[in-house]
């Protein structure tokens, strides 16, 4: 189904006012591109993954509409939201896989030029969940962009919209994230 922004910001504004009953008008409008990105972050995890593009899409939805006091500005912001959700999801997911494994190795990770994290076991994604609580320490818009842009597949464009910042300016700061992961992941990294 294929829907314009502005019916998506206008839906999205009137849950943000508390207005549940669009919700079933919203998640159609949605759906497909919550699913595209769900489905490009599932890639990036391990083949035996027990969670499916689908469940994180409904899980992610469930949660953001469930959210007392949300406040959506528009489609963009909506998706970086989502974002930090399915970032939330697969880490509480990986963490609940090491704790039952009582602790597990810490297995090596690859980067990639495109993404330049490999989260094919629990403890490379906990690996790099550590690593952006340590980049929010640093520069909190940084984190934010490593997560919309690695978890939520968002464009450069979407990321600097969802921010308010130029495109210029994510793609700076995108590249200084990664070479900062880079460096703090570095036991974890398998060369190419």
């Amino acid at each position: 189904m294929e829907s314009s922004s502005a019916d998506v910001t206008a839906l999205l504004t009137r849950l943000s006012k508390g207005d549940k009953s669009v919700i079933g008008r919203l998640m159609p409008l949605v759906y497909d591109e919550l699913h595209r990105r769900a489905t490009s972050q599932m890639r990036q995890e391990r083949a035996n993954h027990t969670l499916q593009p689908t469940a994180l899409v409904h899980e992610t939805y469930l949660k953001l509409v469930d959210q007392r006091e949300a406040t959506f500005k528009n489609r963009a912001h909506f998706m970086a939201v989502a974002s930090q959700l399915m970032r939330r999801i697969l880490i509480d997911h990986a963490r609940a896989r090491l704790t039952s494994k009582r602790g597990g190795e810490q297995v090596p990770i690859q980067l990639e030029e495109a993404h330049p994290l490999r989260t094919d076991t629990p403890a490379g994604l906990v690996a790099v969940d550590d690593a952006l609580r340590k980049l929010e320490t640093l520069d909190p818009r940084q984190e934010k962009i490593v997560e919309m842009r690695f978890f939520g597949g968002l464009t450069v464009e979407e990321t600097a919209v969802a921010l308010g910042v130029s495109t210029r300016t994510i793609e700076r700061e995108w590249t200084m994230a990664r070479a900062w992961l880079y460096i703090q992941l570095k036991e974890y990294v398998i060369d190419r």
